[in-house]
């Protein structure tokens, strides 16, 4: 008999503040932290300001190993260690998923890169590691003493959402009684900047960029990049209530598939992408109407809007409110998924959703955005992911109660 599986911790690094309170302070207010690139003013982005690792992992010599997402990845994945309860013997049998995106700061680690060679004076001796996509997991698993089954997962946009899927599964199956999952990633770097310019994703804007992004609408250019991340801790119900472990949710349904279309662009039609969304739903044992709220990919991009709003069309009508949480901090690549739950959770327990910020013509009429600030507390909400190469993704959470 397949096991509840609920969310007991959360830990969370992002542009609106590391706390419940602090994020959902600032969707009240309508306050956000985007702004020009340091790398391109014409790129509108959206950091983490005065970001520090140190003060979530203390004094760690292999820090220097670590890049700049990956350090996002490893302090969300230690707040949601501190937040979890867990002594030493239950954090050695735990699980750990990590969703993680490259280090394209090629020119930032190597910058005397001349005919090919890198080998200088000042080249670290393990300066693999930080092009390591399984380095954040390493670093995590040795600072929490974490020891159980553990996967790295590089699936771009829909990483670390199925990072969460895979330890709710290996939870449900009864493999495991609690996993970490989640990811964390910054592509604020030349190099990343650089590379998303070339493939035409990302939103140049010359005006105001905080009025600028606006996934769904029909003025849409491109994707804001950004950067933090977030990890949940997973668990088997019954473990989870005979240690009294605070319930955040519970996870219902998981499903993915691939596209097999295109690098870059999803397929037009989104029946792959459509595929997931419904194996979560089956997996829930539930049927479209039974779900609220959909937190949507919402990238912002001509390709990625117009496929999904089509197929939320598809699959639920205009009964559920859709919002677009990209539009509030900004798009974390392969720690989207992971953040976005992780608010979607703070949403459910205070009642309350936002908008998609700078809608004003909707690209598809009979899908139900969030235009306006409105009082709601969904029961169920399903998260929406999609990913270069034709990653696809949808999470089913409901709030516990």
């Amino acid at each position: 008999m397949s096991r509840i599986v609920v969310i007991t911790s959360v830990g969370v690094i992002s542009s609106l503040g590391h706390e419940p309170g602090r994020i959902m302070e600032h969707l009240r207010n309508d306050r956000v932290c985007f702004e020009p690139s340091p790398v391109d003013e014409k790129v509108p982005a959206c950091p983490v300001r005065d970001f520090d690792v140190r003060q979530f992992l203390g004094r760690f010599k292999n820090i220097r190993y670590l890049s700049r997402g990956a350090r996002f990845c490893v302090a969300a994945a230690m707040e949601a260690v501190r937040n979890s309860g867990l002594d030493s013997a239950m954090l050695d049998r735990a699980g750990l998923f990590v969703g993680t995106g490259p280090n394209l700061d090629v020119g930032g680690e190597c910058p005397e890169i001349s005919s090919g060679r890198i080998d200088e004076d000042a080249l670290q001796a393990l300066w693999i590691l930080r092009f390591l996509p399984n380095t954040p997991s390493c670093v995590i698993a040795s600072l929490a003493g974490i020891h159980g089954e553990n996967l790295t997962i590089s699936t771009a946009c829909s990483a670390s959402l199925q990072a969460i899927g895979e330890a709710f599964r290996k939870i449900r199956s009864g493999y495991l009684n609690m996993a970490f999952a989640g990811g964390g990633d910054s592509r604020l770097s030349a190099g990343g900047i650089l590379a998303y310019r070339k493939a035409g994703a990302l939103l140049t804007a010359n005006g105001d960029s905080e009025t600028a992004y606006a996934p769904f609408d029909c003025s849409r250019e491109g994707f804001v990049p950004g950067e933090g991340g977030a990890f949940l801790l997973l668990e088997d119900l019954e473990h989870a209530l005979n240690r009294g472990a605070k319930i955040w949710g519970e996870v219902c349904g998981y499903g993915n598939s691939m596209d097999g279309y295109n690098m870059t662009a999803p397929h037009p039609d989104g029946r792959q992408a459509e595929a997931a969304v419904r194996a979560a739903l089956k997996e829930a044992g539930m049927t479209p109407d039974q779900v609220d709220a959909v937190s949507a990919h919402g990238t912002g991009t001509r390709l990625n809007d117009e496929m999904e709003a089509g197929l939320i069309d598809r699959v639920y009508g205009a009964r559920p409110k859709v919002i677009a949480l990209k539009s509030w901090f900004g798009h974390l690549s392969a720690a989207c998924g992971a953040l976005e739950t992780a608010v979607c959770l703070f949403c459910m327990q205070d009642g309350w959703l936002p908008p998609v910020r700078n809608l004003k013509s909707p690209c598809h009429v009979r899908v139900n955005f969030v235009r306006n600030p409105i009082r709601d507390t969904p029961r169920t909400m399903m998260i929406e992911n999609f990913g270069f190469g034709g990653q696809n993704a949808a999470l089913l959470i409901r709030r516990w109660t």
